[in-house]
């Protein structure tokens, strides 16, 4: 008898919170974003909840309107390295450029990560959106939006042929004879592309989950195209159960238009959950919360996903402004979003800078509530899973201990671990390496 598909959930570490003015929370710690000890306290009270994995999102340029949480935070595989000491069983997951790095060197750090975390390590590719990032990086300029991705499909195809460098029995270690490793098991790329020429092998073996799960975050056409050709596992936002519904279905159509299998990419929206022991309380969290708030943050928060634009010289109480191209090059899908929003709602602009910054929950509410709507949107195939964040300082806690034993009472979500690598509390398969695969292909 086939088991019954179950909920993915990942915990998103985000130190101070993605709310501009979140510090300030009665509740918060101000330093959390570089203090080590809420972050392992986090990812051990997610791994009680016996989450998949926790996930810990990046950037690479800041300036002084820039998020508190973005002005002061670790880097994301410094950190993992630590909290998969700490931890046992749940995944670690980073995002890291394909921008501003190079595939040898992103190959061997989350390789390493794998072997650290026996076999917990993925990696959240992203393309950069912010221009300025080129700044940092000694770049005249930043790629355009087709060109990101572009470089990421060709960056994570030569990064998954060095993670098949040696094949899984290279490493002989025989003692008596001499013999450290099989020369035969060992291999070269030699990848010459449009962006990358690298030789390779890479100088560490394959690790317990042959590769590390590869996950993908961006919604844009290229975004999702790039996610159906090669992510395993896909982060998202949606404003409602339709939209949801149209996002998952059409990822894993075109992940079956790649010959893939529709299980074999995992659609993950985000979510910032705020739970009350009635829906009323629920309210007085978000509107504190809200009320943190000033117009003058609002409208900084707002700029940075129009690349840093100065949205104080326009009127704040008249329709939002044409922007025209403006954000194109960005995080394109969220300016999209907000322009369409705007234009359909007639919105001003202090109602969208407000809205922006610390939007209403869609689930928000008592646990039984929540738990509903997350019922829902995975039964009625909008998700496969969620990336819990903390709206409020304590949002994590309160979650996993209200809402996650409704969701294991309900059949919905495991009560114990059963695997003991990230693919496989995913349900994602190990990749055979490609040249085991060739040779036993040849011998028939």
């Amino acid at each position: 008898m086939a088991k019954k598909r179950q909920l993915k959930l990942g915990a998103a570490l985000h130190g101070v919170g993605g709310n501009i003015s979140g510090w300030r929370h009665p509740e918060a710690k101000a330093d959390a974003s570089v203090n080590f000890a809420h972050y392992k306290q986090q990812a051990q009270k997610a791994e009680a909840g016996k989450f998949d994995f926790v996930f810990i999102a990046d950037g690479l340029y800041i300036n002084e309107k820039s998020l508190p949480h973005f002005l002061n935070r670790f880097e994301p595989l410094t950190v993992l390295s630590g909290l998969a000491a700490v931890t046992s069983h749940i995944g670690v997951v980073g995002t890291l450029s394909t921008s501003y790095s190079e595939p040898f060197t992103v190959a061997r750090q989350f390789a390493s990560l794998d072997h650290i975390s026996r076999g917990r390590a993925g990696w959240n590719v992203v393309t950069s959106p912010l221009e300025a990032s080129a700044r940092n990086f000694s770049k005249k300029e930043h790629p355009d939006h087709p060109k990101r991705y572009r470089i990421a499909t060709e960056y994570l195809e030569v990064t998954r042929g060095l993670w098949d460098s040696w094949e899984d029995d290279a490493f002989v270690r025989d003692k008596e004879s001499g013999v450290f490793f099989d020369p035969e098991k060992l291999h070269r790329l030699n990848h010459e592309g449009e962006f990358f020429s690298v030789q390779g092998p890479l100088n560490i073996a394959r690790s317990k989950q042959g590769h590390p799960v590869v996950f993908q975050a961006g919604s844009s056409e290229d975004g999702k195209s790039l996610a159906a050709k090669g992510a395993d596992a896909v982060f998202t936002h949606y404003e409602s159960l339709e939209q949801g519904k149209q996002f998952y279905a059409d990822v894993k159509s075109r992940a079956e238009a790649q010959g893939r299998s529709r299980a074999e990419i995992v659609i993950l929206p985000g979510i910032g959950p705020i739970i009350g022991a009635t829906a009323e309380e629920a309210e007085a969290k978000y509107a504190q919360l809200a009320n943190l708030v000033d117009i003058d943050r609002a409208l900084n928060y707002l700029g940075r996903y129009y690349e840093h634009h100065d949205f104080s010289q326009y009127p704040l109480d008249e329709p939002f402004p044409d922007l025209g191209e403006l954000g194109q090059n960005s995080f394109r899908s969220t300016t999209d979003r907000i322009k369409r929003n705007a234009a359909q709602k007639g919105l001003t602009l202090r109602q969208v800078a407000l809205e922006e910054t610390t939007p209403r929950p869609i689930f928000i509410g008592t646990p039984e509530h929540v738990a509903d709507l997350i019922q829902q949107w995975f039964e009625e195939g909008a998700a496969d899973g969620f990336i819990i964040g903390n709206a409020v300082p304590n949002g994590l806690d309160e979650f996993v201990e209200q809402v996650v034993p409704l969701l294991q009472q309900r059949g919905l979500f495991r009560e114990e671990y059963e695997r003991d690598t990230l693919r496989g509390h995913l349900g994602i398969p190990v990749p055979q390496n490609r040249y085991t695969r060739q040779r036993e292909e040849i011998t028939g």
